[in-house]
């Protein structure tokens, strides 16, 4: 097993083309380090549905040049296969750690199969990538990023011509190719032939942001915007500015791009502590509004003051409010969203006479909605523009919660008023989730057995009324790691999280609510609730 693992080791250090993660190689064997080694070589990082996803290092269990080429090379075999062995493959990527390596890197893989390779001009946000296939006419697009997980980790995200992240079986044909790539001797990789774009494309995409807004609507609303030490605050400037809103009061420590992401503990506006500096800045300015996006600005948070003190919007608030918004704009077409995400938009939705789609979690799904005119997830992710940006787009999203804030600031009135009156109209929809970060994954799959083979009767006194398994797919869903729970009043959803360490469990109580003065009652019956269906169902999935 010793030798087997130093030659292994060894084989793959004399193909590595980077000096840097060959050296690391020679450090651990030469130090005979086995631990760190099995660590790296007892298997492959798997390519699936949201590409590759690791944490930078050497060996095929790591994020690197070798692993990159042999994803390049495996999806360029998969474009040939698929009759498109001289169409265009765009490339993106973010400014984390060898993200502009893993994008040239890319294109000389791409170029040597004989496809043409265009790359974008610098670090941009992920939904000018995203934009650019359709734009370009491209039968595939590259993001190089690994969105807002550590500092240390980077990704690979794949789309197709369609300008939407794969699904399967794409995503297990270029697993297959990438597993057949036995050797980097094999992979040509020319030092030149592909092109590096100008900023028309992007021109282009800010173009298109224009169009997201009513025409003459009010665009008076006042911002603090942090990009979160990532790639959004030029674009977004950018938008706002064409859009004629003031500009945005940037939270200067975390406005440039910084791969080592050094005044959060999570480059995730969700996370405890990320917002801190945003809100010492709002507090500062005392803007209508705070705007975040995460490192690749496909995401977009905002914040509001709420009885003196600034809090973070929870994802589902935020597309409730854009979907009550678009629909008072006059939108047409069909609203969708994620299973994990409120029921609110369905109400919404049905409300307004617009069809409604429920998919599987991720915007591969979201976005392959037919006549799709806005979808949402509550992971902080919006759709504004489907016909432009066939993923989420943290930028458009942006202009549009600007733009509604902007309206009501009109009238007197904020978007905690309007939430207001959605939980009048509809019942209270409140969401909460109970997220546990593992450090050994057999964690989560013990806590999903435990509950497949015990599942709950009832959760805080409600009843189960009807319990799924996902793995089984659903007359409208297809199969996918998850249980679903329904109980009178309330719904859980329990999944492992597809890019992080993490099992995700997605909690809503829906509170009957009279009038506006009944609110807080309300409001406190559904924190009562969701606190005790989360205690429950961790005693449940003995996590």
């Amino acid at each position: 097993m010793h030798d087997d693992l130093i030659a292994r080791a060894r084989t793959w250090q004399a193909e590595d083309p980077d000096p840097e993660t060959r050296d690391e190689l020679a450090r651990l064997i030469d130090a005979g380090d086995l631990t760190e080694l099995s660590a790296r070589f007892s298997g492959t990082l798997q390519f699936g549905t949201a590409g590759l996803r690791g944490e930078l290092g050497a060996g095929p269990l790591r994020m690197n040049r070798s692993v990159v080429i042999r994803a390049a090379a495996g999806l360029a075999a998969y474009l040939k296969n698929h009759g498109h062995g001289t169409g265009t493959v765009v490339i993106g990527y973010d400014a984390r750690h060898k993200s502009a390596d893993f994008a040239h890197d890319t294109a000389a893989v791409m170029t040597g199969a004989g496809l043409k390779a265009v790359v974008l001009p610098r670090p941009l946000p992920t939904p000018v990538l995203a934009f650019a296939i359709r734009h370009l006419g491209a039968v595939a697009g590259v993001e190089v990023t690994a969105s807002h997980n550590p500092p240390r980790d980077n990704g690979y995200k794949v789309y197709l011509g369609d300008g939407s992240q794969i699904v399967p079986p794409a995503d297990a044909e270029i697993a297959a190719e990438i597993q057949a790539v036995t050797t980097l001797h094999d992979v040509p990789r020319p030092d030149t032939g592909w092109e590096t774009l100008d900023d028309t494309v992007l021109e282009a995409y800010l173009a298109r942001t224009d169009a997201v807004l009513a025409p003459g609507s009010p665009r008076t609303a006042r911002t603090v915007y942090t990009a979160m030490h990532g790639v959004g605050k030029d674009t977004l400037l950018a938008a706002f500015a064409r859009a004629g809103f003031p500009t945005p009061t940037l939270v200067a420590e975390q406005a440039d791009p910084d791969p080592d992401f050094p005044t959060v503990a999570f480059p995730n506006p969700e996370e405890p502590g990320a917002m801190d500096l945003a809100f010492a800045k709002a507090r500062e300015t005392d803007p209508d509004l705070i705007i975040a996006n995460d490192p690749d600005a496909d995401r977009c948070a905002a914040a509001v003051k709420d009885n003196g003190a600034w809090r973070m919007l929870r994802g589902d608030e935020v597309g409730s409010l854009l979907a009550a918004h678009l629909v008072r704009r006059g939108a047409t077409g069909v609203f969708a969203e994620s299973i994990v995400s409120s029921s609110l938009l369905g109400r919404i939705a049905e409300q307004a006479g617009l069809p409604y789609e429920e998919t599987l979690t991720g915007f591969k799904w979201i976005a392959r909605v037919d006549g799709l005119r806005y979808g949402y997830e509550e992971a902080l992710g919006y759709c504004v523009d489907p016909d432009g940006v066939r993923d989420k787009d943290g930028i458009t999203a942006a202009l549009v919660i600007t733009e509604l804030a902007s309206v009501l600031k009109e009238e007197g009135r904020t978007l905690l008023d309007l939430l207001d009156d959605l939980a009048v109209e509809h019942g209270l929809h409140a969401t909460d989730q109970l997220a546990v970060r593992v450090q050994d994954l057999s964690v989560i799959a013990q806590a999903m057995r435990r509950l497949r083979e015990h599942p709950p009767t009832e959760l805080a006194g409600l009843p189960v009324t009807r319990a799924e398994d996902l793995t089984q797919g659903t007359d409208r869903l297809p199969p996918t790691d998850g249980l679903r729970y329904t109980l009178t009043g309330a719904r859980v959803i329990v999944r492992p999280s597809g890019t992080e360490p993490k099992l995700k469990c997605y909690l809503e109580v829906v509170v009957p609510v009279a009038d506006h003065t009944a609110l807080p009652a309300a409001r406190a019956t559904a924190a009562d609730l969701l606190k005790a269906i989360k205690h429950d169902l961790s005693t449940a999935a003995g996590i």
